[in-house]
């Protein structure tokens, strides 16, 4: 099932490049004050680095403490977001995308095919690549709660859209990598994943 959702998010993501430049200007209009200020405390939860070094302390402490899955768990959400950051890392600098605020304040809008430039990163989403992997390794540790892991990842992902950080097309394309590269390294690495993986 997490294969194909990614599949489809990848799928959603390429068709949102249509009206990327329409809802990232609405959006930008007409987010408030206050609710960006919300939006901006808590969209920074879906970094990499923070939840690369919970997974680092994570598995040094599965080793002393001799909890096997805790380990595994964490060796598997490292494995799923270098996998993946490989993969969207590539797309970065192959094709090459100013971010929405570069649009918006500037006029500078499109992709640039082998820029290799910093300035042209964003698509796909890092930020919504990583919170996809927490909820995939969430989900084979305690899949009861599936839906919460999911509703939390998908609404730190669209924080970065709401924000204007990203296009809805960043944040799509990003969390379908995060969502089929996390799947992989949990089934590879974990004894046990849910029959719907």
């Amino acid at each position: 099932m997490l294969l194909y959702a990614g599949i489809f998010f990848v799928a959603a993501g390429l068709a949102c490049i249509a009206f990327d430049r329409q809802s990232s200007h609405y959006l930008y209009d007409h987010v408030s004050a206050g609710f960006w200020r919300f939006l901006d405390s808590t969209t920074h939860m879906a970094k990499a680095s923070h939840w690369l070094i919970a997974a680092a302390l994570a598995y040094l402490l599965a080793l002393y403490e001799r909890w096997e899955t805790v380990r595994l768990c964490a060796l598997a959400f490292a494995a799923g977001v270098a996998l993946g950051s490989v993969v969207l890392h590539t797309i970065k600098l192959l094709l090459g995308r100013r971010r929405p605020r570069d649009d918006i304040e500037m006029g500078l809008y499109g992709f640039m095919p082998l820029a290799f430039d910093t300035d042209y990163n964003s698509f796909p989403s890092g930020h919504a690549l990583t919170i996809m992997c927490v909820a995939v390794i969430a989900s084979a540790m305690w899949p009861m709660l599936w839906p919460l892991w999911f509703a939390i990842a998908l609404w730190l992902g669209l924080t970065r859209a709401l924000l204007t950080a990203h296009y809805l097309s960043d944040v799509l394309v990003g969390a379908g990598i995060g969502l089929i590269s996390a799947r992989e390294a949990a089934i590879h690495i974990l004894p046990h994943t849910p029959p719907w993986f």
